[in-house]
């Protein structure tokens, strides 16, 4: 019974991140039941191309593997009158599948309609300064001439974009914390994320301050510099809208208005309710981060400001609102987003570029749009499907494939199961016994 007694974990020798791959891989095998086959699965997802795993490993550190995730397609999707085929990054079931019901059946309706309300970014210097603060704000005309001067080099480019450094603004927040205050400072970054951009504007911002002062006989200290993810003033208002009869027939046992009604009462408990907003937020980010993950981008930096602005008028509430006004139904999302078409892994994750050119290169503000639509569309086949047959039966229906494989089902018992669960509720269990009588 040796074999059976637990293996040793022991700390992995120091200098793990100076292994070659194929020793690092060696070394974390060790912690495996079974450490050849663990070997043989990391290698199994190992590109064949050398160079392209190469490049695939220096995206992050201490790689021994890539982890894969399905690259779906949401066809047809009209937004302010064009036509998109939307690539989506994402693990989970009926997703995808929600999101292109729902863009099709707007489609028929008008599409989706999308204006970037701004595109401005926020970056923060954070220091301490025991001088006088009236003082301190009389400098700051002085002092935002010099921090402008020390970062000309590197906004040169990005001004001939378009863009570059829009305003710097004093925050005092000594009334909360001693000598502390901070430079708020906007950026326009155009087309590019800017995240580098902005944080080593903000660096050099901070050696600059510090060098003022120290021509003045002062001192201050830079606690850090560095851009903020909450983006406000960055943000994307995507929205459909039709006469109330246009719904007739979206459930069988209501009209058109009884369930624009309905449907609305619910969106509605999302904004006072945080337990109910937190979910109904969860499936809107599930079509805006299957989007962002797509292109390359940032989807942790979109979450956050996101769950941030669903919380700023102090309770955490729903990001969609819907009205009804004189039988016409709208149904809207507004919610902050940056995100970049250049740079970062959009240049050079090959599938990343790829999806840009499905998408027709767009525009950062044109991409914040289409992200922000499949958030909503999305959201608006979740509320759906919880205002009429129940989320369950859409969701388990495209759960089955999965149960299937983990059941280790047959093609010709999946085949079967497809038919036998056509009119029928999906659960494991269900599954599960199903298969006990159709063994082959």
């Amino acid at each position: 019974m040796e074999e059976n007694k637990p293996r040793k974990r022991d700390r992995i020798k120091a200098g793990f991140s100076k292994l070659l791959k194929e020793d690092k891989l060696k070394a974390v095998s060790e912690y495996i039941e079974n450490p050849g086959e663990f070997i043989a699965l990391l290698k199994g997802f190992w590109y064949s191309d050398s160079e392209k795993q190469k490049q695939f490993d220096e995206f992050s550190e201490n790689t021994i593997s890539n982890f894969h995730i399905p690259y779906g397609i949401s066809p047809n999707v009209l937004i302010n009158g064009k036509i998109y085929m939307v690539p989506m990054v994402i693990e989970e079931s009926s997703v995808v599948a929600a999101a292109s019901a729902a863009a099709k059946f707007w489609g028929d309706r008008g599409g989706f309609h999308a204006e970037v309300v701004d595109v401005q970014k926020v970056g923060q210097l954070h220091f301490c300064y025991k001088g006088d603060k009236q003082t301190l704000q009389s400098l700051m005309p002085e002092i935002e001439t010099e921090l402008r001067a020390s970062t000309k080099d590197m906004t040169v480019k990005m001004e001939k974009r378009g863009g570059g450094i829009l305003d710097i603004k004093l925050i005092d927040f000594t009334d909360r914390l001693p000598d502390y205050y901070q430079l708020r400072v906007t950026f326009n970054t155009c087309d590019s994320m800017g995240a580098n951009f902005i944080n080593s504007c903000l660096e050099t911002f901070g050696h600059t301050l510090q060098d003022y002062f120290l021509r003045k006989g002062e001192t201050v200290e830079i606690v850090m510099a560095i851009l903020s993810n909450y983006t406000p003033d960055c943000r994307v208002k995507v929205w459909v809208e039709c006469p109330v009869y246009d719904l007739d027939g979206v459930d069988e046992h209501l009209d058109g208005k009884a369930f624009a009604e309905k449907f609305k009462k619910a969106v509605d408990i999302a904004h006072i309710d945080e337990y109910r907003a937190t979910t109904h937020n969860k499936g809107i980010y599930n079509g805006i981060d299957a989007v962002v993950i797509a292109t390359g981008n940032d989807f942790r930096a979109t979450e956050a400001a996101g769950h941030s602005y669903a919380a700023r008028n102090g309770h955490y509430e729903s990001l969609t609102s819907c009205e009804i006004n004189d039988d016409m139904f709208k149904f809207t999302l507004e919610v902050p987003m940056a995100l970049g078409t250049i740079g970062g892994l959009t240049s050079l994750h090959p599938l990343a570029k790829e999806s840009l050119e499905l998408l027709g290169h767009p525009s950062a503000p044109e991409l914040m749009t289409i992200a922000a639509t499949m958030g909503l569309a999305n959201n608006y086949a979740a509320v759906k499907s919880l205002t009429t047959k129940g989320i369950q039966q859409g969701h388990m229906k495209m759960h089955l494939a999965n149960i299937l494989n983990q059941l280790g089902a047959t093609d010709q018992q999946k085949s079967a199961a497809l038919v036998y669960f056509k009119d029928k509720t999906v659960t494991y269990a269900g599954v599960e016994e199903f298969l006990r009588h159709n063994n082959e």
